[in-house]
């Protein structure tokens, strides 16, 4: 790439390498700057010792709750982001997410656009992904104009009969939409994808099929090992520089547009590290709303045991039920979606449980089987990343909480139903990183939003934030294939409106 590069996107995961991905057959000259490396092929890519019981890919990295205490976060920094460990679910929001709806804990707010306006782009984010599901199944499912074009990944035989007990006592259970070629990810071993980092075994996150995508042409290139410090902007609101250190040497780059795609923490994080003279809260921040509205899905795993169920699967990850996504079945206000986890091996609950002997636990996992229990946190502007010198705040004020219990609690319920007579759960917390997103909105309004509907800042004309930073609501939905569309939405806008000329 000679002199400057068209454009500058920051980050790699899913928003970063689809928005690329859009840009690439423009022409334009693109350079994506990752602050990590890629993951290599290794066999700890399959160790779950080595994963959940030594934490080998958990980043060295403190944050810092609003009273000064550290704790690990558990945000990954590499090529594709978070993405290279995800569950490959590529879910839609359902239509309803993009309206205001009420919840037990408070108003969930309407988006500044309908399902309807994205509902393009989840089709094009579909195939992109390589996503296999089925359409049918499941009620909440919106409208989609063309149907997925690969077929789902398909139940183990101990699943199939779960799914079977489930839509007998009245559930809807259906096939996940997954971006997954199971054949590929068994051949290179016999685990769950799901936490499971992928070095192109078959996982379609945003390096293997966007970002893969995106580099088949000349003009877009990646350069690891590069972390942007900070942004430089003029006084007419436009960013002039990009600041980034690469093996310790301060370097500065020159772009005509900048698309900021670190991901929740770090997009907001960068713009407030970026306050100078005309902007002193930060970039992007006249509506004081960077950082703030910060939200993380209420998450639980629910393990359902019995012993007459014996569960030989290798990855269980294959369909979920949404009957109390949109009221709680009786009426009352929605509680969320549920889903199956990947198959929770002994090995990987002694991470957990580390007292408890491995043969104990490896017994009881041969016996049960795995949900993830997800619903919606509100947005709120006391819930917020800030930044204090070098440290990374974070006031997690989480919301709607009692919802999420009624859901676990009817989770239960239904699987002592369906002939699990022991059923136990656990929260996940701040640690375990749960869909982060809201930190720089969208909107229609620059008192209330730091973005429009297009992520172009409203204080700043050539800078872009597409990553779950935008999400206006966190839905109760793995928000994944939402940013993809949104930022493929987003690169044809930029193709139309600033690079056309």
């Amino acid at each position: 790439m000679s002199g400057q590069p068209d454009i500058v996107i920051i980050g790699s995961g899913v928003g970063g390498a689809t928005v690329a991905a859009g840009l690439a057959t423009t022409g334009a000259e693109i350079l994506v700057l990752e602050a990590g490396g890629h993951i290599a092929d290794r066999p700890e890519n399959r160790d779950q010792r080595a994963i959940f019981q030594r934490g080998h890919f958990r980043p060295d990295e403190t944050w810092y709750e609003a009273d000064g205490t550290g704790f690990n976060p558990g945000n990954y920094y590499n090529v594709g982001g978070n993405s290279k460990f995800y569950g490959a679910v590529l879910t839609r929001y359902r239509r309803e997410d993009f309206d205001e709806m009420q919840h037990l804990d408070g108003v969930s707010p309407a988006w500044p656009i309908a399902y309807d306006d994205l509902e393009p782009w989840y089709g094009r984010a579909e195939e992109l992904y390589q996503v296999r599901g089925t359409l049918g199944e499941d009620p909440t499912e919106p409208v989609h104009s063309q149907p997925y074009g690969l077929k789902p990944v398909a139940d183990e035989p101990a699943i199939s009969k779960v799914r079977a007990r489930l839509k007998a006592n009245g559930m809807h259970p259906f096939s996940l939409p997954l971006g997954v070629d199971i054949e590929r990810w068994l051949a290179k071993g016999k685990t769950p994808w799901d936490a499971h980092p992928n070095s192109f075994d078959g996982k379609m996150d945003a390096e293997t099929t966007a970002l893969a995508a995106a580099l088949k042409h000349e003009n877009v290139k990646l350069q690891t090992g590069s972390r942007v410090t900070h942004l430089e902007a003029a006084a007419d609101g436009r960013i002039v520089a990009v600041h980034y250190l690469r093996n310790g040497e301060a370097t500065v780059l020159r772009p005509k547009l900048v698309i900021l795609s670190a991901g929740a923490v770090q997009s907001a994080v960068l713009l407030l590290r970026s306050a100078n003279d005309s902007n002193p809260s930060g970039l992007a921040n006249r509506s004081d709303q960077v950082g703030r509205n910060f939200m993380n899905h209420n998450s639980t795993a629910v393990i359902a045991m019995s012993p007459w169920f014996r569960n030989d699967s290798v990855y269980q990850k294959t369909f979920g039920f949404n009957d109390f996504y949109l009221s709680d079945g009786e009426g009352g206000p929605p509680l969320g979606n549920v889903q199956l986890l990947g198959r929770i091996s002994g090995t990987i609950l002694k991470g957990a449980m580390p007292a408890v002997p491995e043969w104990l636990l490896n017994l009881t996992t041969a016996h049960s089987i795995d949900f993830y229990a997800m619903s919606e946190d509100l947005p709120s502007p006391e819930s917020r990343v800030m930044v204090d010198g070098d440290r990374i705040v974070l006031k997690w004020v989480r919301s709607n909480w009692q919802a999420h219990e009624r859901l676990v609690a009817k989770l239960k319920q239904v699987l002592r139903s369906a002939g699990f007579p022991v059923v136990v759960s656990r929260a996940f917390d701040k640690r375990t990183p749960s869909h982060q997103c809201g930190t720089v909105r969208i909107g229609s309004d620059p008192k209330d939003a730091p973005l429009d509907v297009f992520c172009r800042a409203f204080d700043h004309p050539n800078l872009f934030v597409v990553d779950a930073s935008f999400l206006p609501t966190s839905a109760a939905v793995n928000p994944a294939l939402t940013i993809a569309a949104q930022a493929l939405r987003v690169a044809d806008h930029i193709a139309e409106k600033d690079l056309a000329a």
